[in-house]
């Protein structure tokens, strides 16, 4: 059996936010065979603008997402809210993803959401309109392996998720359902 690979977009650019650190607990649960890999350099991307997404004139950062995504079996998306809603920076890289029309990098992949919040509401509202944006750029959602987690400040406090049983319990559970979602794809 070949390496799976999942790639994971985390929202909120903090070196120190929880969904950064939900990544990475995601990245140490994911079985055998699996490989996580946190991509760096979302906020090096510039807004999408049709004007310079041109053939061969792709801004470098914006060229380095679509390879990546590409390159991945499966991607998973960490979704903080910022204002009710989605992230820029990551609406910007489902955006940059979906380009070309009808051909982007994200197209026919599976996607998981997951979601965190200082709030009891746990960011849905951020992961609904995420889970919009994806189906709309060609992902494939896989409803199955999404997750919320709501007051992250009291539930994870000074300690990393790693450290919370239940939430790498989670997280793998989440990251195995994506698994099994791409290899039906793929029967």
């Amino acid at each position: 059996m070949s390496q799976t690979r999942i790639l994971a977009l985390v929202g909120s650019l903090r070196a120190g936010s929880i969904n950064r650190q939900l990544a990475e607990a995601a990245a140490q649960t994911a079985p055998e065979g699996v490989e996580v890999d946190i991509y760096d350099g979302l906020g090096n991307i510039p807004f999408y603008n049709e004007d310079i997404d041109v053939a061969g004139q792709v801004p470098a950062a914006a060229q380095a997402l679509r390879d990546a995504v590409a390159a991945a079996d499966a991607l998973v998306l960490f979704v903080p809210e910022y204002n009710g809603t989605i992230p820029a920076v990551l609406k910007n890289a489902v955006d940059w993803a979906s380009r070309p029309y009808g051909a982007g990098s994200i197209k026919g992949k599976p996607v998981a959401v997951i979601s965190a919040s200082i709030s009891q509401n746990a960011a849905k509202w951020a992961h609904g309109d995420t889970v919009k944006a994806v189906g709309v750029a060609g992902g494939s959602v896989v409803e199955s392996a999404h997750l919320h987690f709501g007051t992250i400040g009291q539930r994870f406090g000074e300690a990393h998720p790693r450290e919370d049983a239940e939430a790498l319990t989670q997280l793998a559970a989440a990251i195995t359902e994506l698994v099994a979602a791409r290899e039906s794809v793929n029967a």
